[in-house]
C-alpha cells in the first residue's frame, strides 16, 4: 500500500519539515525533486493532497496556506495500522515483518511495545 506518489511524498516532506503553513510558493522553492516541476503542477498536486484530506488549507489573499493534519509519525503509525488489518493474518504478517527488519530495528521495536504496555510516553 502506498499512500503517496514521488512528488506527492517530496511535498509531504516539505510539509512535515515546515515549522508553519506554507505556501504553493514557499513548497516549490523548498522541493527536493530529481526534475524541475512547474509551480503550477506543484499547485495541483497539494490541491489533491488536500482532497485526499493529509494537507489543511485556508485562503490567504489569492493564494493559499496549507499544513499537514497530521505529523509524519501519526501518519506512519496510520497507514502501518491499515497495512496491518487490510487482510490475512495479522499475527502472521507481524511475523514476516519482524523477520524483514534489521536487529537493531527489532530492538526499537520491542522497546516502543513494552513502552506503550506500560504507557510511557515515547
Amino acid at each position: 500500500m502506498r499512500e503517496f506518489g514521488e512528488l506527492e511524498m517530496a511535498i509531504m516532506d516539505v510539509m512535515w519539515a515546515a515549522q508553519s503553513p506554507c505556501m504553493v510558493r514557499e513548497v516549490r522553492e523548498r522541493l527536493r525533486y530529481d526534475r524541475p516541476v512547474a509551480y503550477t503542477t506543484v499547485m495541483t498536486v497539494m490541491d489533491i493532497l488536500y482532497r485526499k484530506g493529509v494537507l489543511q488549507r485556508v485562503k490567504h489573499g489569492r493564494a493559499w496556506r496549507y499544513w499537514p493534519v497530521e505529523q509524519r509519525e501519526e501518519h506512519d503509525a496510520r497507514v502501518m495500522t491499515e497495512v496491518l488489518r487490510s487482510g490475512g493474518d495479522e499475527e502472521l504478517t507481524m511475523r514476516r515483518f519482524l523477520e524483514r527488519v534489521s536487529d537493531a530495528e527489532r530492538e526499537r521495536f520491542r522497546s516502543a511495545v513494552l513502552g506503550a504496555a506500560r504507557g510511557t510516553p515515547p
